[in-house]
Order: C-alpha cells, then sequence, then structure tokens
C-alpha cells in the first residue's frame, strides 16, 4: 500500500506579472524520503518552496500539506501547519543579538507554555543532534559559516517537525563543510524519520542526499524520479545520449555541466539586436558633422 504524501502539489500555476513562474507542475513528497528540487537559476524552484510553506497561493492548482489544501488559510490556521514544518534558509537567517541557545529557544517559547527546565532540555537536545551543543553561548558572529548552517538547522528542528525544508544548504560553503552538511541532512533523516525537501542546484551534494528528484526548467517540471534514474542517465555515453528526447538531454545536460546541449543551444542570439535595435533592423539617427578644432 503506497502511503499518502505529505507534500502533494497538483497542476500548479504561478505568475508574476502576468508572466507564468510556474506552469502546471505535478510534485508528491512521501513521508520519510529527501526530495532534491533542481534546476538552474529562474527555472522556478524558489517559488515552488515559497508555495509550498504557503507564503503565497497558486494562481491555478492546489498545493497540499498532510493531506489538507493549503488554499485559503490565514492567521492562526496557517501558523499550525505551519509549526509541523521547519525551514533552513539559505543565510541562516539567524538573530544576530542571541546566543545559538536563545535562537534554538526562541520558536519553543514563543509557541509552547513549558516549564523552563523543559525548554532547556529540548534546545540541548537540538544542539548535539547538530554537534554545537559546546557552542551554546556563542553569538552568530562568533562562529563561522558552515556552524551557521547547523545552527539554523537546530532552529528548524526546534519544533520537533515532520518536514524540513532546505532552501540551498550548501551554497556559501566549502566542500568539506559542504559535504559535513550533507551527512547531517542524512543522518538526520535516518535518526528522527523527518521528511526533507531540498531545493539545491548543487549536483555532488544532491547525489549524496537524495533519494527522488524533480528537474524544474523554465517553470515546467521536466521529471520526478529517483535518484538511480537521474545517475544513469548522467552517465549516459554521449552516443547514447544523442537519441534521447530533448527534455532528458537537457537534464543531462544540467546533471554533468556540460557547456553544449539544449540548455545553451536554444539561447537567442538574436535577441539582443531586436531588442537594441528593433525587428528590422539597425537604424542611424542624423548626427551633426564633428569638425575638429585643431
Amino acid at each position: 500500500m503506497v502511503a499518502e504524501p505529505v507534500i502533494s502539489c497538483a497542476n500548479v500555476v504561478k505568475r508574476f506579472d502576468g508572466r507564468a513562474v510556474l506552469s502546471g507542475v505535478n510534485l508528491d513528497v512521501f513521508p520519510g524520503e529527501t526530495m532534491v528540487i533542481m534546476g538552474g537559476s529562474g527555472s522556478g524552484k524558489s517559488t515552488l518552496l515559497r508555495l509550498i510553506i504557503g507564503s503565497f497561493a497558486p494562481d491555478e492548482g492546489e498545493v497540499r500539506l498532510f493531506g489538507s489544501s493549503t488554499r485559503g488559510l490565514r492567521g492562526d490556521a496557517l501558523d499550525e501547519v505551519r509549526k509541523r514544518f521547519g525551514i533552513l534558509f539559505q543565510s541562516g537567517a539567524l538573530f544576530n543579538s542571541m546566543t545559538l541557545y536563545e535562537n534554538v529557544a526562541l520558536p519553543i517559547r514563543e509557541h509552547f507554555d513549558l516549564d523552563p527546565h523543559i525548554i532547556d532540555i529540548q534546545v540541548k537536545i537540538k544542539l548535539e543532534l547538530v554537534g554545537l551543543l559546546e557552542h551554546a553561548d556563542k553569538y552568530p558572529a562568533q562562529i563561522s559559516g558552515g556552524m551557521k548552517k547547523r545552527a539554523g538547522l537546530a532552529r528548524a528542528l526546534a519544533l520537533d517537525p515532520r518536514i524540513l525544508f532546505y532552501d540551498e544548504p550548501s551554497a556559501g560553503l566549502d566542500p568539506v563543510t559542504s559535504a559535513q552538511i550533507d551527512h547531517l541532512i542524512v543522518d538526520l533523516s535516518k535518526k528522527l524519520g523527518v521528511t526533507s525537501v531540498v531545493v539545491t542546484h548543487e549536483m555532488d551534494s544532491a547525489f549524496t542526499i537524495a533519494d527522488r528528484m524533480a528537474m524544474l526548467d523554465k517553470g515546467r517540471m521536466l521529471k520526478v524520479e529517483t535518484r538511480e534514474w537521474y545517475d544513469r542517465l548522467r552517465k549516459a555515453p554521449d552516443a547514447d545520449a544523442a537519441a534521447l528526447p530533448e527534455d532528458q538531454r537537457l537534464i543531462r545536460q544540467f546533471l554533468r555541466g556540460d557547456p553544449e546541449g539544449p540548455i545553451t543551444d536554444r539561447k537567442d542570439l538574436g535577441l539582443l539586436q531586436r531588442t537594441l535595435l528593433g525587428e528590422t533592423g539597425p537604424t542611424v539617427a542624423s548626427m551633426p558633422s564633428l569638425t575638429p578644432t585643431r
């Protein structure tokens, strides 16, 4: 029996200023899995994440969390849903005037009336999970970028969420620190059984942590498949790749970071000329002759 998805996006469309940023996107995320959402800049992956967490509503289609539609949720009702997931923002988004301990304790104090001793235990458990308990009294300015990401993750875990959202968790980190964050994501998924949704364009990270992967391109969902499927496509020989459908060749180019392929071929080299000079070609305004003075 297939489990009911904890996240379901059905034919989701989102427009800004009349331009479709997401065009009929479908995506289901199941309990306990790690779903990686990837795509180039402007593909719509951050917009999709914001729709899922309720930052704004789709213009068409439906987003469902924990089996219920988010359409029309406002105020306290939306807050109740948001208590059930945590978010690791790209920058960590810590409060600089608070210690790491205070950052993690904040959401617990805001949402629950608990004895200080219970809060203390909860905060220390979360900091220990990310390896920062010994740094609990430090401020964000006193720690490295990787430690800020881990502290942000501890805060995301504060309310024991069922879903964790990661927005570019490896961005701005050196390779070793990035690998440590990847290991932490996998470790937490195993220990806590949480569902993870990771938005990234870092392929090393994606293939390390993903159970399934979803590829967006210009607002379209090209493919939702297992990590193994994507890995086979990435490793397909050039001779075999030439016979693949265009969408799969596009995905393969993205996965491999190849300089040539459908992504680069589709660039309209005439766009600059049409934009600057008009469709009929250049027109040169009449200019008075310049006579040198010396």
